[in-house]
This record gives C-alpha cells, sequence and structure tokens, in this order.
C-alpha cells in the first residue's frame, strides 16, 4: 500500500536526482524517474530534447495523468511500495493529477538554485542521457522555462546552492517524518552495578525476546553468558540475546572495541547475515600489537589483556601518539571482512524510532570499573555507567525508558592485583553460607574470557548505593540468588525463595532506591523470577 507520494519538481542541475537517491538509499524509497515512464510507452532516444518532446505529447494526449496513472499501477502491483518518489515533474498538471489520486499522502518538494550554480552544475553533470550543448539551451525550452513556477505550489521548497546534498535530504526527511515525529522512550539499557561478571548476559538472555533491537557496546574483554537447555553461550562482541530473540536486529555501536577474529567466530557461530547484524563503521580494531602492549597491565592491574586499552588510546590519539611502533589506527570501515555489514548505528537507531521499535542496549562490565568512577588505576578503559554505555551508541538519554542495573549477591572481581572491592572473603566463607561445596563454586567461578578464578567479597551495601547514583536505576536484577541459599535454586516464584532472601532484597531495594524486579537464581535457561510491572 502506497503511504507517501513525494514529488519533485525544480530546473534541471537543482539536486532532484541526488536528492532522490539519496532518500531512495536511505529510506528504501522506490524511485520513479520520469524518463523511465516515457521510455516504457514511447520508443525515444536517451536524448534530452527528445525525451522534453515526448513528455509534451503525454501531456497532450493524456491531458498530464499519465504520471498519475503509471504511479497507480504500482500501487496495485502485488510489491507496491510503501513510499514513492517521482523524479520529476514539470507541469502543475501533472502535480494536480497525483493530487487527485492520491490525496493527502502527497507532498510536492521543489527545489532550485541560482542560474550562475545551475550552469556550473550542468556543465559538471555525468547523465545517463544525451545532453544539449549548454545550460542556456535547456532553458530556452518552453515547459523548463516554466518550472519555477512549480514552488508556489510545493508544500516544501529549498535553495540547494546553500546546502550540501546531506542537508538537503536532513532537512526535507525531517519534513516528511521519515525520521519519527515523537520523542517516545524506547530504548532500555542494561548495566552492570558492580565489578562485572554480575551476570548480565543471563538478563539481555531473558529480556532479549521483548526487543526489535539488540545494541551491544564496549569489547572483547567481556564476555557475557548466556544458558540454554544444553549448556551456555559465551557472546563477547554480539549481543547476548541473539539466540534468544532471532527475529531482532543486532547492533555493535560506534564506541565499541572489536577484535576482527572473536567478531568473525561469533557471526559464524550464529549464522548472521547483512541483514541482521549491523556493525558501525567507526568501531575500533585491536590489533595484535595491543594485546602484547598489555603485560604490563595485566601484572599490575589484573587485566584481561584483549588489548582494548591500548586500542583505545590509538583511537584517542589518532595516530599522533607518543608510542613507538604503535600501528596505524584501524576502525570497522578499515576491514574489507566487515564492509558487507557497516552500517551507521544512528541510522539503524533512527529507523527503529521512526516504527517505534523497542531497543535493548546491552553494557559490559561494571559501574566500579569505570575509569572516571572507579578506584583508579584498578579501572577498565571506559566509562561502564548507563550514561557512558549511551554515549558509545549515540543514544540521547531522553529515549531510555528503564535502567536495569545487575547486581549479584557476592560481588568478585578477577583474579590477581585487580584492585580494592570492600570486605573480601574465600570462597570456602560463601560455601559454608549457601550449601554448595566450594569445589562446585571455583568450578562456575572462573572468567568467562580469562579462566582464572575470580576473587569475592561481602555485598557492600556503600557501593550499591554509589551505583544507584550514577545510573539511577529504574529496576535491580539480582543474580546469583542461590548463593544466599542453594535452596533458592528450586524456585520458580518469588514466594518460594528461602525465608532469609526476601529481608536482603527488600533492603537492597531500600539502598538503591528502586524495584529488584528480576531475579536469578541458577545456571539454568528458565533462572529468572520475574517481578516486573513493565
Amino acid at each position: 500500500m502506497i503511504e507517501r507520494v513525494i514529488v519533485l519538481s525544480g530546473p534541471v542541475g537543482a539536486g532532484k536526482s541526488a536528492l532522490s537517491k539519496a532518500l531512495g538509499d536511505r529510506f528504501a524509497c522506490r524511485v520513479v524517474k520520469t524518463h523511465e515512464i516515457i521510455t516504457a510507452t514511447k520508443t525515444v532516444p536517451m536524448e534530452r530534447q527528445a525525451l522534453q518532446e515526448a513528455g509534451e505529447a503525454l501531456d497532450n494526449e493524456t491531458g498530464g495523468s499519465w504520471v498519475a496513472d503509471y504511479v497507480a499501477s504500482l500501487a496495485t502491483a502485488p510489491d507496491a511500495p510503501t513510499i514513492i518518489i517521482i523524479d520529476a515533474v514539470r507541469l502543475k498538471l501533472q502535480i494536480d493529477h497525483l493530487r487527485k489520486a492520491f490525496k493527502e499522502v502527497v507532498t510536492h518538494i521543489h527545489l532550485t538554485a541560482t542560474r550562475e550554480v545551475l550552469t556550473q552544475r550542468y556543465t559538471d553533470r555525468h547523465s545517463v542521457m544525451s545532453e544539449v550543448s549548454s545550460y542556456e539551451k535547456v532553458a530556452e525550452d518552453p515547459t523548463e522555462a516554466q518550472v519555477g513556477t512549480l514552488q508556489q505550489h510545493s508544500d516544501i521548497w529549498i535553495d540547494t546552492a546553500e546546502n550540501e546534498v546531506e542537508d538537503v535530504v536532513a532537512r526535507v526527511a525531517a519534513r516528511l517524518g521519515l525520521y519519527g515525529r515523537g520523542a517516545d522512550r524506547l530504548v532500555d539499557v542494561i548495566v552492570g552495578g558492580q565489578y562485572g561478571s554480575e551476570g548480565k548476559g543471563q538478563i539481555a538472555g531473558f529480556l532479549a525476546p521483548e526487543y526489535d533491537v539488540l545494541v551491544r557496546v564496549g569489547g572483547p574483554n567481556a564476555g557475557h553468558k548466556v544458558y540454554h537447555e544444553d549448556g551456555a553461550d559465551t557472546f563477547r562482541s554480539v549481543p547476548s540475546g541473539a539466540n534468544r530473540a532471532e527475529h531482532a536486529k543486532l547492533v555493535i555501536g560506534p564506541g565499541a572495541v572489536l577484535r576482527v577474529d572473536v567478531l568473525q567466530k561469533e557471526i559464524a557461530e550464529w549464522g548472521l547475515g547483512v541483514d541482521r547484524l549491523f556493525i558501525d563503521p567507526q568501531a575500533m580494531i585491536v590489533e595484535d600489537w595491543d594485546v602484547e602492549g598489555e603485560d604490563g597491565l595485566k601484572k599490575s592491574i589484573g587485566s584481561t589483556k584483549q588489548g582494548v586499552g591500548f586500542a583505545t588510546a590509538r583511537k584517542i590519539f589518532r595516530d599522533k601518539g607518543p608510542i613507538d611502533g604503535a600501528p596505524k589506527v584501524k576502525l570497522a570501515k578499515d576491514v574489507a571482512d566487515l564492509k558487507p555489514y557497516l552500517r551507521p548505528t544512528q541510522e539503524v537507531l533512527e529507523d527503529a524510532y521512526c516504527d517505534g521499535k523497542r531497543i535493548l542496549l546491552e553494557g559490559t562490565q561494571g559501574t566500579a570499573l569505570s575509569i572516571h568512577h572507579g578506584s583508579y588505576p584498578y579501572v577498565t578503559s571506559r566509562d561502564t555507567t548507563a550514561s557512558g554505555c549511551l554515549a558509545e551508541a549515540g543514544i540521547s538519554p531522553l529515549m531510555v525508558r528503564r535502567v536495569i542495573m545487575v547486581c549479584r549477591t557476592y560481588p568478585i572481581r578477577v583474579a590477581g592485583t585487580s584492585g580494592p572491592m570492600g570486605r573480601e572473603i574465600d570462597w570456602g566463607v560463601v560455601a559454608a553460607r549457601s550449601g554448595y561445596s566450594r569445589e562446585e563454586l571455583e568450578r562456575n567461578e572462573r572468567g568467562s574470557v580469562s579462566g582464572t578464578l575470580r576473587r569475592v567479597a561481602e555485598f557492600s551495601w556503600s557501593q550499591l548505593r554509589a551505583a544507584a547514583a550514577l545510573n539511577a536505576p529504574t529496576d535491580i536484577a539480582l543474580t546469583f540468588g542461590d548463593y544466599l541459599s542453594v535452596e533458592n535454586q528450586k524456585a520458580r516464584r518469588y514466594d518460594q525463595l528461602h525465608p532469609k532472601t526476601p529481608p536482603f532484597i527488600e533492603e537492597v531495594e531500600r539502598v538503591a532506591r528502586a524495584p529488584v524486579s528480576l531475579i536469578a537464581v541458577r545456571f539454568d535457561y528458565r533462572s529468572v523470577i520475574d517481578r516486573r510491572h513493565w
């Protein structure tokens, strides 16, 4: 069903073809060239003068209805487009017939420019048809000479001499509402509330089927685990809900840092096609040099040594840094194997906003590892708060509906000299309190990427409050509820939790000033107790 007919008019060289192509490419519009209608109706050489004469003959034969008649034929086709751009009309009579046939869905856009600019553009143009010798000759045509009068009948008119093509596209698309007309809050954000490894993948996988677009930022130094009937999958670059929401588009944002081999492995494993996965051209690429350079960081601050920090530093230095031997900055747009997947995140998001699609943004690591807000230098190379994740993805805070902060009952940090974490304990203490065996806990509590045994600490209420102040969560997702009692593994509802669990949850809610809406109680596909009211 045709929902919009965009009609272009204006003198030769005003920029109609550039606008129609840009709109067609960006918004999947069907572009109808009037010279194509003419050649489909009459045997005419691809010469400007001949086409002008043939168009005038069709006007005489049909009373100016031939353009509207052709568009009407498209409307009855099985694969009828929703948006049609007509490039271009030359008479008010043609516009009148279109308005009569398609009424309020017709928008008439008139483009113009100074005579000097039109002349220069005509001289420089590369046309699909044979042109007459000069712009002066074109302008002598009686129909062409009166095209300027269409400006007074147009819904939108733009002087393209004052704008670049992308400026004209932005103005027209905004007027037409192609970017969406509202500012509906369509984005929900998942963020870690502690030192990472809070179980964000488990929560993202649980929520993913409810969303149309899944966005991920961060780097391959964070592995998010999603459980299924036969085990678990770890996602390091692709959004963690990829295997739970097969309908959803997957987006890797411009602030992401990528290892090509890791990403390619995930693309192959999940069979991700170019119609589903979109990688922002600005995402940074990790080189082997970056990984090797982090040897010192692994020893001094417990880095996972994935090269993310060094790659981020090179992106900031823009090839002008003081590090001898550093490779030239390489972005996703510079990797041949990734080119089929490249698309600016902003475009994907704008399309989703326009269509009212729901978006889930998945942050990585945890708030206490933020380079700005954590215990420097024992931090990661990025801001891991909700606002930092939004900035990396290119999402305005005004688009956010919910912020889900994930916290675990016993926070952990990676092994080694990874920095302070409150009152540190060992896994024997957790085992004694929970009813798990120490061996089982130590088998499960190894880094998704590093594979090393994690450090563990008592739940820090002051750290929870600080994270809540930074992220302003609307909801808390509490994970590892079974570490409060192994009996919680059996719970499928809130009222089935071990008696000592609800008081802990209630205190989390008081300190965070947000409801605990999701509770994970085991390593399993069906592991989350859902208490949401949204």
